[in-house]
């Protein structure tokens, strides 16, 4: 982690990290450690043990730490904790939507239930999320929003159009809250990551990631910590001229 930036203004912010426990969620969790944040994020009860340690290891860092048990896709398990957080340490001026799932199908066999389960973690529930923190996030100063889309939002991918369109969704979303929320000072970016060696790429098997690496001009896969890389520069002041901006991180895939 030592050679990670540093973004002095990242200190004591209060940041929350939705799907922290693992993959990209987890990077950007360390990440904002290491610059000596106050990092919030939110964990359920299968994922109890995974949150116990990334606490620790965020504390381990330097940061500070507070672990929330709710579930995105029921604000009636969030209003409470969220709140009850922010009259204790002031409003949340950073948010990375993040959190998300995947279930590859193709469109002849995906049924209603496929649709319902992708769209309200990654989509209804990122907005519902947002809707909430809203009425906080424009009393607050030097608020950035980042949201954690896919490459695939922007080309599509055979077997992941369901997902594809989740993330699509959230490029039009984070746009239309840039326009909206800009007059307040509040700043929202999408990052699009390619193929990044999390537990989701490490699933594909050896022969169809190596498939897949030979696709990409700069040959290899791409780190969590890349993709937390950029998400800290965007919630820091050093990017403070930019918002309403669709980022790639894909070693050049979508060229």
């Amino acid at each position: 982690m030592s050679n990670l930036s540093t973004y002095s203004d990242l200190k004591n912010k209060n940041i929350l990290v939705t799907g922290a426990t693992r993959g990209i969620g987890r990077a950007i969790a360390l990440n904002l450690a290491t610059q000596k944040a106050h990092v919030v994020f939110n964990y359920r009860e299968h994922s109890q043990n995974e949150a116990t340690t990334l606490a620790q290891e965020i504390t381990d860092l330097g940061g500070t730490v507070t672990s929330l048990n709710f579930d995105l896709t029921d604000p009636t398990t969030y209003n409470e904790p969220l709140n009850t957080f922010m009259s204790k340490n002031g409003p949340i001026t950073g948010v990375v939507h993040n959190a998300g799932i995947t279930q590859n199908q193709f469109i002849l066999k995906t049924k209603e239930e496929n649709v319902d389960a992708i769209f309200d973690t990654n989509v209804k529930g990122t907005i519902l999320l947002t809707s909430f923190l809203a009425k906080s996030l424009i009393k607050a100063p030097d608020v950035s929003i980042v949201f954690i889309s896919s490459i695939v939002g922007l080309s599509g991918n055979s077997s992941q159009s369901v997902y594809s369109a989740s993330k699509a969704a959230l490029i039009g979303f984070g746009k239309s809250i840039a326009k909206e929320l800009s007059s307040r000072n509040i700043r929202s970016n999408i990052i699009c990551p390619g193929f990044i060696a999390t537990e989701m790429t490490s699933s594909l098997g050896e022969k169809l990631l190596q498939e897949y690496t030979e696709t990409i001009p700069l040959k290899r896969v791409g780190k969590p910590t890349e993709v937390a890389e950029l998400c800290a520069f965007l919630l820091s002041g050093a990017s403070s001229y930019i918002t309403g901006e669709v980022i790639k991180i894909d070693g050049g895939l979508y060229i």
